[in-house]
């Protein structure tokens, strides 16, 4: 596991490339600075690109959940084992599962800029012959531009399978959706009814394209309303306050068993469940937060009419050390007063990672350089 932050190593690499190459440049003879520069570069890492309709979420710590005391009544009188399993209220005033607010360090990952569409959906059916979800002859909700809605858990993954990627783990989605900051909404700590697609405020879903100004710091669109979206890991009330895995969490190994009245009928009511998050157009706004857990049976699709998918794929290594070389090329041009040169490695960079804070820091301090000297 790496110990140290992004930005640390980062500017530890790239301060440390200006110095040997100076110290290197100094000590050497014109002959041997000849060979030095540049029959004596370091290799370059083989080019990557973030692919298509994908956001990087670089690696790095961020924080999961939040610290929320649970509710006094639930707390003034503790339950029998039987009383959890069959009585207790499943309100948000009666039980908190979205803390406490903790730690966790993930790998870089690519991740969908958009919930899956009825076209890429539609794609996959024809493709693969795999049976068409519920409501997908519903005019409401079918358009191609709108998302695929009614999939169940194992039509989720399937597809994800099929782009050649994954569901995401909950802590990833939860990542691509706060940022850095732990926000508590995508696009901030205020909620803005104008940002989201929820509370049957409108007729149906939304474009997946739609509401740019509501996306995430990473720049993943609807993740708050629109549809739920399937998860990875099992779902359990319990799994945030034990949780023990703080790199690269993939959630419980058995889900909670949530009773109903235990009849052939209420099967997908009771047993272990999946976990889905962001909220949908028809739930209400207390769904829309990033750190809202949800679930359901994975063979369910009872919330089909706002339950969609969105996937998620490892991002190769390649990625972070691009975004380090071009680092330290800014960094290296920039002290040879070479603006364009840094401004072209700058671009690179940020292309690869835009929210990268250590290559939008160099941008200002190039622009101030550049208003500076007219």
């Amino acid at each position: 596991m790496r110990t140290a932050s992004y930005r640390t190593m980062a500017l530890t690499g790239a301060m440390g490339a200006i110095l040997m190459l100076t110290t290197v440049a100094s000590a050497a003879g014109p002959q041997e600075r000849q060979l030095i520069s540049p029959s004596q570069k370091a290799p370059e890492s083989p080019a990557v690109s973030v692919p298509t309709d994908m956001v990087y979420v670089p690696w790095g710590s961020f924080t999961m959940g939040m610290d929320r005391p649970p509710s006094k009544a639930v707390a003034a009188k503790p339950m029998t084992a039987r009383e959890r399993l069959t009585k207790r209220s499943w309100s948000a005033e009666a039980f908190f599962d979205e803390g406490p607010a903790h730690t966790v360090v993930l790998d870089s990952y690519f991740f969908d800029k958009f919930e899956t569409s009825n076209a890429l959906f539609g794609a996959f059916l024809k493709a693969t012959g795999h049976p068409a979800p519920a409501y997908w002859d519903d005019p409401r909700l079918n358009r191609p531009e709108q998302p695929v809605v009614g999939v169940n858990y194992n039509d989720a993954k399937a597809f994800c399978e099929w782009k050649g990627k994954r569901l995401p783990t909950e802590a990833e989605w939860e990542k691509a959706a706060r940022g850095p900051k732990g926000y508590r909404y995508p696009w901030g700590d205020t909620f803005d009814a104008a940002k989201a697609n929820y509370g049957k405020q409108l007729t149906s879903t939304l474009p997946v394209d739609s509401l740019p100004e509501g996306e995430s710091f990473y720049g993943a669109r609807h993740m708050a309303g629109n549809v739920f979206e399937w998860v990875a890991d099992w779902y359990h009330t319990d799994y945030l306050p034990s949780m023990t895995a703080m790199a690269n969490p993939k959630g419980p190994e058995k889900g909670a068993y949530i009773g109903a009245t235990g009849t052939y009928i209420d099967r997908l009511a009771t047993g272990e469940k999946r976990v889905i998050r962001g909220g949908s157009w028809i739930a209400p706004q207390g769904s829309v937060t990033t750190t809202h857990r949800f679930w359901n049976d994975q063979m369910n699709n009872s919330y089909g009419v706002g339950l969609g998918v969105r996937c998620a794929q490892n991002a190769p290594q390649e990625i972070d050390q691009q975004v380090r070389e071009a680092h330290v090329r800014t960094l290296v041009s920039m002290g040879k007063e070479d603006y364009a040169a840094a401004g072209q490695s700058l671009a690179e960079g940020l292309k690869l990672d835009p929210t990268n804070e250590d290559l939008l820091q160099l941008r200002e301090q190039i622009r101030k350089t550049a208003s500076g000297s007219k």
